[in-house]
């Protein structure tokens, strides 16, 4: 077998790839060689010699090239004088290991031994307990007791905050360093460190903040001890005592696979979330999750939930019975009929959207249903997103990687560490964008051009493409449009995109021939400061359409979507505009009205949320509607992949799934709706939408082995990392460019480019904000950047303003009062605000707007 290597170990012999580590050949053999420091996701340290085997060679007769073989016909073995650290140390041909020799045990013992003399007893208490490394090999391993004296120990600091999400317990410590390597290798976020030496050596944060980090969690995973713990969890439970439920992120395209555990809980009057750990899955998160998707799970059990249905009387929203409310919902949607309108958020399950989609085709016959946020692209994903089996941990040395409008650590935290994984491997990254961003230190070129030039950008790609023939040979006969495409790019001279864009006419060949170049390209495309989204995402196509960098796997378009059922809700509801009124409005899972996005004007309101949201204030009547916790069902993540997740906690109150809402409807409008349960409604899904055929339940939750194999029963390796993932990897569905005879139109139109002269407003997403469901998590409020407008200093001159002056901001007709913040990152001309608040300006992607600046005083909006 090419690139494998034979070797020997505990007298077996097995055949494993060239250059693996002994104690991952070990692993694969089904033999566990106890390790503290080490871990198959790090670099190899050797720090704790734990795993410390007996290594040899096989000797070889120089004459023959045959074994030399002693006087009973076994092979004659050089043992190297020393045990040999199996972490370090990596296989070669004619290798010899033992792991269970009694020199072997002896060393284990006095590792043990030595580790334990100043580890507290906390067994009973610890929060590690029960699914401790430590405790779990010095019970295989270690000594029945200890020389040391108990009194005699080294006392330290019990609890020590790292910042606001973790706690360390310095006794408890042993000094392994897997979290300090995980924040240098992984999360690039060096701010963990060792202090003083010997027996006084301890880990501290250097960082300002303290420990700032979006990925910190993860430390508490991969310690193999319960020395650091996160502030929500600590004490509250032993792992024995909670139900762990797979179930998927709620936040981000990534489409994470985690685990909610959970128990019962009186104080919230059924079952609650204690924690949330990551659950395996290497293709989509590896092992990994963001703290964004670890810490905000609260406003699942808030106190604040909608826990009744509610109608207006008098000018006051009074709770009523489920039956009452969905009589006067189902009066007002029968007499609207086909004028009455929808609007559903992207946070919908697969099931609900596409039962809300045919409520309003079938029971209403009403075309008027779009989601909330609209969005731009989707009919480019859909035939360009990227192959089925695209893996960002198989991309290497050949492979590129574009991120382009976005900032990928802000807006997809686990795409950031496998593209950076990727690089690491040997991948390229481009980053183009209007202000800098943290994957920019990993990439080779990096484009900054003007805010709103974006597809502009492209344009010029496209014209270096066709100059230089760089258009794929395989691709030519599959393409339409391509005539009106070169006729449209011919009007667009380089330099004149140069001078538009700010991007020099070299970068712009490099750009192109990096795409044309390279083996296979994922174009990652986001919306930051995008002006004409409908040109940008059709040129994008254009360029991986031309270099056939689509219908395969590891190329096309990955969008970075702003939720995590985004792209379910481009499958089955769309995005269309809605009349300026309507007599019926129904909002399901969105607040347009908080977000500052128009809607129609409407006769009668009705809402159905978790909370009692802006647009819910104003409703006639308000539907309690389960999260995504409390029920089954399914998310489509960025890549196109179907996952489900599984119900974790009861209902809160009287709140009822979004699907069974619009079952109890759909059958009062005289439709003769049979559903009983979300699976009974993803059946349906799989037999009459195309692109989810065959996706029932049963197919989502097929499993395969994965390496490596963590958090297994019978694991003493990785200990708690993550989760094993047994209830399904889900199912990707494929572009339209897969299919063996697909045709790849191409698009043009002229892309609008806004005035030099314009003050461009850039709503800019970051992980923490202001939110819905980011507020009832107590534990990130500092971290949630307070609102402000940023600007350049020249900006602020030609407006008259000074940093922290409150101004009047007016955009579109909608006014906020902020903070004026100056910052020379910002580029000149463009006037950053938070995407939370900016959409409140009317500004869902970037707007050349009327602009007016007053000063004056006042709070900030709430």
């Amino acid at each position: 077998m090419a690139g494998t290597v034979r070797i020997v170990i505990d007298d077996r012999s097995i055949e494993v790839p060239a250059g693996t580590l002994v104690v991952d050949a070990a692993k694969r053999a089904g033999i566990d060689i106890p390790v503290f420091c080490y871990h198959p996701k790090l670099e190899p340290a050797g720090m704790c010699r734990m795993c410390l085997v007996e290594v040899g060679t096989i000797q070889i007769d120089p004459q023959t090239r045959q074994p030399v073989r002693d006087e009973e016909g076994r092979p004659v073995v050089r043992w190297m004088p020393r045990l040999q650290t199996a972490c370090t140390t990596r296989v070669a041909e004619g290798m010899v290991v033992r792991t269970n020799t009694l020199q072997v045990q002896e060393a284990q013992r006095a590792i043990l031994e030595f580790l334990l003399t100043s580890h507290p007893l906390d067994c009973p208490i610890c929060d590690k307990g029960g699914e401790c490394p430590l405790q779990n090999l010095t019970m295989r391993y270690g000594p029945a007791e200890s020389r040391f004296d108990y009194w005699d120990k080294m006392r330290q600091e019990k609890r020590v905050p790292l910042g606001d999400l973790i706690i360390l317990d310095r006794e408890r410590c042993i000094l392994c360093g897997r979290c300090i390597r995980f924040q240098e290798e992984i999360a690039d976020d060096p701010v963990l460190g060792f202090s003083d030496r010997g027996r006084g050596m301890e880990i501290i944060t250097f960082s300002d903040p303290p420990f700032a980090s979006y990925f910190s969690g993860n430390t508490t995973d991969i310690c193999p001890v319960g020395a650091l713990t996160t502030t929500d969890f600590r004490f509250r439970a032993r792992p024995w005592e909670m139900t762990p439920i797979p179930s998927i992120c709620p936040h981000c395209p990534v489409g994470c696979n985690i685990t909610l555990d959970v128990r019962p809980s009186a104080r919230k009057g059924g079952w609650d979330i204690l924690r949330v750990m990551p659950r395996q899955h290497e293709e989509v998160n590896e092992i990994w999750i963001c703290d964004k998707g670890r810490f905000v799970h609260h406003f699942a059990t808030a106190e604040d939930r909608l826990r009744q249905p509610m109608i207006r009387r008098n000018g006051e929203l009074v709770p009523v019975s489920w039956e009452e409310a969905l009589d006067r919902v189902a009066e007002a949607l029968q007499q609207a009929g086909a004028e009455a309108a929808g609007i559903a958020g992207d946070r919908l399950p697969n099931e609900d959207l596409y039962l809300f989609r045919r409520l309003f085709e079938e029971a209403l016959g009403s075309p008027w249903v779009t989601m909330d946020p609209p969005v731009f692209g989707g009919e480019w994903v859909a035939r360009y997103g990227v192959g089925v089996g695209t893996d960002f941990g198989r991309m290497g040395p050949g492979s590129l990687v574009v991120v382009m409008a976005g900032d990928l650590e802000e807006e997809a935290p686990v795409w950031f560490l496998r593209v950076r994984g990727a690089v690491r491997r040997g991948a390229r990254l481009i980053v183009a964008g209007g202000k800098p961003q943290k994957a920019e230190r990993y990439a080779d070129p990096i484009l900054r051009y003007r805010f709103g030039t974006e597809a502009l950008v492209l344009v010029g790609v496209l014209r270096v493409l066709l100059e230089e023939n760089r258009v794929a040979p395989e691709a030519l006969p599959r393409l339409e449009g391509l005539e009106t495409l070169k006729q449209g790019v011919a009007d667009y001279p380089l330099e004149d995109i140069s001078r538009q864009t700010g991007v020099p006419v070299e970068q712009l060949k490099a750009f192109a021939r990096a795409i044309a170049e390279a083996h296979e390209v994922v174009f990652l495309f986001g919306r930051e400061g995008v002006v004409d989204g409908e040109a940008f995402a059709g040129m994008a196509a254009n360029v991986l359409a031309l270099t056939g960098h689509v219908g395969r796997p590891n190329n096309g378009l990955l969008p970075l979507w702003p939720h995590a059922n985004t792209q379910g809700a481009l499958d089955f509801i769309g995005v269309r505009p809605l009349p300026e009124e309507v007599p019926v409005l129904y909002v399901v899972g969105a607040d347009p009205a908080g977000d500052g996005r128009a809607m129609p004007r409407a006769g009668f309101l009705i809402v159905q949320d978790l909370f009692l949201t802006e647009t819910a204030r104003m409703a006639d009547v308000v539907l309690p509607a389960q999260s995504w916790a409390e029920r089954d069902g399914t998310f489509t993540s960025g890549e196109r992949r179907v996952q489900r997740f599984y119900k974790a906690i009861p209902a809160v109150g009287e709140a009822r799934g979004d699907w069974e809402i619009f079952v109890a409807l759909a059958l009062r409008l005289g439709q003769r709706w049979l559903y009983l349960s979300p699976e009974a409604v993803m059946d349906e899904i799989a037999r009459t939408v195309p692109r989810y055929a065959g996706m029932d339940y049963g197919a989502l939750a097929w499993t395969r082995p994965q390496w490596p194999p963590v958090g297994s029963s019978r694991d003493l390796y990785f200990g708690g990392t993550a989760r094993p993932n047994t209830a399904g990897l889900g199912r990707v569905w494929a572009s339209e460019a897969e299919a063996p005879e697909a045709r790849w139109p191409l698009f043009w139109k002229a892309p609008e480019v806004p005035s030099e002269e314009a003050v461009l407003v850039v709503p800019v997403r970051r992980l923490y904000h202001e939110g819905t469901l980011i507020a009832r998590t107590p534990h990130l409020r500092s971290w949630i950047v307070p609102w402000a407008a940023r600007m350049h200093p020249e900006t602020a001159r030609r407006l008259h303003l000074e940093a922290g002056q409150m101004a009047m901001i007016q955009v579109n007709s909608q006014a906020v009062r902020l903070p004026v913040q100056v910052d020379p990152a910002v580029p000149p001309q463009v006037l950053m605000l938070p995407a939370s608040l900016a959409p409140r300006a009317g500004a869902v992607q970037a707007l050349p707007v009327e602009f007016r600046v007053e000063v004056g005083d006042g709070a900030l909006p709430h």
